[in-house]
C-alpha cells in the first residue's frame, strides 16, 4: 500500500472562507490530511500522485438537507421508503457531484435504516436526523404515514440522538406544510384520482395558491374569476366544478399543517433542551413562526433550511431573511432544480440572497429528485461574482461543519488533522468534478467510480 497520497500543481481553496493558493498541495496520509502548503512537495518513492494542474482542490462537499438517500420512511409525511434502486442513484448522483458527507433530513426513518437490509454501505458518509415529537408523527400521519411502523411511532428524539442521530428536523415538509412535495406529488395524485387528469407540478402550485394563497391563510387567495381562468387555461373545465376543486385542493394540503406548525415548536423546545442543531422548513406559511420560536428559544441553533423557497416572493425572502439572521438563525439555502433543470423553480431568489450576504450555508434538498449538484451552484455564484471562490466554496465546506459539528466538525477544510475528504475540480466549471478522495481514499478517478473504493466500504463493520 502506498505510503502516502498527494494532490499536487493545484489551486487550493482551504474552505475557511478565505485562504487560497494558486498552486499548491495536500498530503494525505491513512484517513487524515497532514499537510497543506502552497509550492511543490517532497514526495515519497511509493506515494500516489494526483496531478491537478487546471484544476481546484476544495474539501469535499458537506451537504446537510438531503432526502432519498436511506431505506427508510421518506419525508416529513412518513411515506413509504424510496426505492432502494433509486437510492442508490441518488447517492451516487451526490457522490459523483463532490459530496462526501450528507445528512438525510426526512426525520423519520430510524439510525439503523440508513442501509436497510438491502443496500451495501456507500463511500458517501450518510447520517439522519430525528423530528419524532408526536405532532410531527401526527402531521405525517394526517398527509400518508404509509411508512411508519411500530419502532417509529414509538421512537423519541432522546433515544434517536443516543442512536446516532446528528441533528433534530427537518420540522415540517413541503408534504406537512403545503410546499413542493404538494406540487409534484399529492395535488397531482388528487386530482389524477379524481378527475384522470394529471397537472404538472407547475400548474398544482399556481391552482394551490390560487386557492389557498401562498401563505395558506387565505389572504392572497385569488377572486372565482381568476380561478375559473386558470382551470380552462389548465384543461379541467369540462371535468369538474371550480367548487369541487376547491375543495379537493383543500382537503389535499391543510389536514397536516396546524399539526405541523405545532411540530414546529416541538422540536424548537427539544433543540434547546439537546443542544443539537435543529432544521426548519422556512416557507412562506412557517416563516413568522419561525421567527417567534427563534425569539422564545433564543439558544435554540435553529437552521432555516431552504431560504430560497418559491412561496417568497424576491423581497419576502430577503426580509424574512434579515429578520432571522438578526436572532442568530442560520441562514440555508438549497439548490432544489433551481440552478441547471429549472422545471419547477428558478434562481431568482438563490442569486439574491447570495448577493445579499445572507447565506451561511448550501444543500441540495430534494425538489421531487431533480435536485441540481451544490457545486453547479458555487459555480454559478462565482461567475456571476456575487461570491469570492473561497467564499462560495466555504458555503457547503467550512461553514457547514461549522454549523454542524456533530456530523462534521472532523471534516470541512483542508487542514492538518481533518479527515482526507477532497474534490479536485475543474477551474473553469466547478462543477465538474475530476477526482475524490473519501476519508484518504481514492473513490473517484478522472470522473471514473473506482470499483475497489466502494467494495472496501461495503465490508466495513
Amino acid at each position: 500500500m502506498a505510503s502516502e497520497l498527494l494532490v499536487v500543481n493545484g489551486q487550493i481553496v482551504t474552505g475557511d472562507g478565505s485562504t487560497i493558493h494558486d498552486i499548491g498541495y495536500v498530503r494525505v496520509r491513512g484517513h487524515q490530511i497532514v499537510e497543506v502548503a502552497a509550492g511543490s512537495p517532497n514526495a515519497a518513492v511509493d506515494a500516489i500522485v494526483i496531478n491537478a494542474a487546471g484544476c481546484t482542490v476544495i474539501p469535499g462537499v458537506i451537504n446537510a438537507h438531503a432526502h432519498g438517500c436511506i431505506i427508510g420512511p421518506s419525508m416529513p409525511s412518513g411515506s413509504k421508503p424510496v426505492p432502494a434502486t433509486d437510492v442508490e442513484y441518488f447517492r451516487n448522483r451526490h457522490l459523483l457531484c463532490g459530496t462526501t458527507t450528507l445528512l438525510n433530513v426526512c426525520g423519520l426513518a430510524l439510525p439503523d435504516e440508513i442501509d436497510g437490509d438491502g443496500l451495501s454501505r456507500h463511500p458517501l458518509d450518510i447520517h439522519v436526523t430525528t423530528a419524532h415529537t408526536p405532532s410531527n408523527i401526527r402531521a405525517a400521519m394526517e398527509i400518508d404515514g404509509e411508512g411508519l411502523g411500530d419502532r417509529h411511532l414509538m421512537a423519541t428524539i432522546e433515544a434517536m440522538i443516543d442512536a446516532g442521530a446528528k441533528a433534530l428536523g427537518e420540522a415540517g415538509g413541503g408534504q406537512t406544510l403545503g410546499g413542493g412535495a404538494q406540487d409534484y406529488r399529492f395535488i397531482p395524485e388528487a386530482v389524477l384520482a379524481a378527475t384522470g387528469v394529471r397537472l404538472s407540478p407547475r400548474w398544482a402550485r399556481r391552482l394551490k395558491e390560487t386557492i389557498l394563497g401562498r401563505a395558506l391563510d387565505g389572504d392572497s387567495a385569488a377572486p372565482a374569476e381568476v380561478l375559473e381562468e386558470m382551470i380552462a387555461e389548465c384543461g379541467l373545465a369540462s371535468i369538474i366544478e371550480p367548487k369541487l376543486l376547491v375543495q379537493l385542493i383543500r382537503k389535499t394540503v391543510m389536514p397536516p399543517v396546524a399539526l405541523s406548525l405545532e411540530g414546529l415548536a416541538e422540536i424548537a423546545a427539544s433543540c434547546e433542551r439537546f443542544g443539537l442543531p435543529s432544521i426548519f422548513h422556512h416557507a412562506l406559511p412557517t416563516a413568522r413562526t419561525l421567527i417567534a420560536l427563534a425569539d422564545r428559544h433564543p439558544s435554540a441553533r435553529i437552521v432555516a433550511a431552504h431560504a430560497n423557497h418559491p412561496s417568497f416572493e424576491p423581497e419576502e425572502c430577503i426580509s424574512y431573511a434579515r429578520e432571522l439572521k438578526k436572532r442568530g438563525v442560520v441562514i440555508d439555502v438549497s439548490t432544489l432544480d433551481c440552478i441547471i433543470t429549472r422545471w419547477r423553480n428558478a434562481p431568482a431568489n438563490i442569486d439574491l440572497l447570495v448577493a445579499e450576504g445572507l447565506v451561511d450555508t448550501l444543500s441540495t434538498d430534494f425538489a421531487g429528485g431533480d435536485f441540481d449538484s451544490i457545486l453547479a451552484a458555487v459555480h454559478r455564484m462565482v461567475q456571476r461574482r456575487h461570491l469570492t471562490l473561497a467564499r462560495a466554496v466555504a458555503l457547503s465546506t467550512g461553514n457547514v461543519a461549522r454549523v454542524f459539528p456533530e456530523l462534521a466538525g472532523d471534516r470541512g477544510l483542508l487542514a492538518a488533522g481533518k479527515r482526507a475528504d477532497i474534490a479536485v475540480v475543474e477551474s473553469h466549471n466547478l462543477a465538474r468534478v475530476r477526482h475524490l478522495i473519501v476519508n484518504g481514499r481514492l473513490t473517484l478517478q478522472n470522473g471514473m467510480a473506482k470499483e475497489a473504493a466502494f467494495q472496501d466500504v461495503a465490508h466495513q463493520p
